[in-house]
């Protein structure tokens, strides 16, 4: 079996999909993207394209190896999200090839359902106790918000009480029936990271989420002595080596690697066997498509430290598509009490419905962040 082509699809709402041919008619899919860097992330998968074609698609090991260390300079989230994206597709194909699940393919499954959650915003939108009560009807019982909006190096303490306001409003509506991760976006910087912490401790959040941005993981250590909630973070760690450091520091409860960006099923099935060893929790990060979504799916269910996972079905920034828009068979992310069934078709266990795809391809995106600043003009974090 041979690799024929590799066909590349950018699809609102800020999502892009890859599908990886073969001569012997088994096709993968994967999710290559960085949103808000598309078209730089296609680049890099095209780059790849030389090297891929007319290769055998099952020595998934070997492709990764030579996609990543075959070049002088390497890593970094462009780069990383090609290689993911490809090892997702090459993954789809084997599982195929095999007729079964991926899962089965890293040592078979470990769990009987996966617990899931959904954000529900807390800066813009902030109405966040009507959307719980949404989400909590939709059969959900975990949900993160976003703690606060843009957040100078010393802040108004109005920020802190007004974050304060929308977890308590939480709590007072719902109690404990629903669990709340509460996201501080790496927007919010070491001083005032250590007054929320310690406001938010009473409301006993699920987790703390990038109280700081990952590359100042050493204030953690400062941080941690402010709360008893545990700390996660890693949406924007993009290797085995990146979380290395971020493990080794000692001061994170919480690994969040995300299978489109960290170089994706082969990468992060080595990093959460990382994070086992330093008895650290798995929750992967995954605010993106279907695809997406499948691949951390597939990981979740061979992997005994991950505990919740994230997905965006219906959240906000999915506007002119949806994940279930790009499926023919929608029953795969059906939830009931908060948790997702065992998959049970081959590969990613997803039927993509590539007529859709391709005729929102012809629409693509130039998806672009928010650009936020301070109250007194500089550029802050998003």
């Amino acid at each position: 079996m041979q690799i024929t082509a590799i066909k590349l699809y950018t699809v609102l709402p800020r999502w892009q999909f890859l599908k990886i041919e073969t001569d012997s008619g088994l096709c993968g899919w994967g999710e290559p993207v960085i949103e808000g860097r598309a078209a730089t992330v296609r680049a890099a998968v095209q780059e790849a394209e030389n090297y891929l074609i007319g290769k055998d698609p099952m020595n998934i090991e070997d492709h990764w190896q030579v996609l990543y260390r075959g070049g002088f300079y390497r890593g970094g989230p462009e780069m990383m999200s090609a290689i993911a994206g490809i090892d997702q597709a090459l993954w789809d194909i084997k599982g195929k090839y095999f007729n079964t699940p991926i899962y089965n393919l890293l040592g078979g499954r470990c769990r009987d359902k996966l617990k899931v959650y959904c954000w529900i915003g807390g800066d813009r939108p902030s109405d966040v106790l009507s959307a719980a009560r949404e989400k909590l009807s939709q059969g959900y019982s975990a949900v993160k918000m976003n703690a606060t909006e843009e957040m100078h190096y010393i802040d108004s303490f109005k920020k802190v009480d007004a974050v304060l306001q929308r977890v308590q409003a939480i709590r007072d509506g719902l109690g404990f029936d629903m669990d709340i991760a509460i996201d501080f976006h790496g927007r919010v910087h070491k001083s005032m990271a250590k007054v929320l912490a310690k406001e938010l401790d009473q409301y006993r959040p699920m987790f703390i989420e990038e109280p700081v941005l990952t590359q100042n993981i050493e204030a953690l250590k400062e941080i941690v002595r402010y709360t008893s909630v545990p700390i996660a973070t890693g949406e924007r760690a993009f290797s085995r080596w990146d979380f290395k450091n971020i493990l080794s520091a000692g001061y994170v409860d919480v690994i969040q690697p995300d299978l489109s960006h960290a170089g994706g099923i082969s990468e992060c099935k080595k990093i959460v066997a990382m994070a086992e060893a330093y008895d650290v929790a798995v929750a992967p990060h995954c605010p993106l498509g279907p695809i997406a979504l499948s691949a951390c799916v597939q990981l979740d269910m061979c992997t005994p430290n991950v505990f919740i996972q994230e997905q965006s079905l219906g959240i906000h920034y999915n506007q002119g598509g949806d994940l279930l828009d790009y499926l023919k068979d929608k029953s795969p992310f059906e939830y009931k009490d908060g948790f997702i069934a065992v998959p049970t078709l081959p590969g990613l266990g997803i039927d993509i419905d590539e007529e859709k795809i391709i005729e929102m391809d012809k629409i693509g995106h130039n998806w672009k962040n928010p650009l936020w600043r301070n109250f007194d003009g500089t550029v802050a974090e998003w």
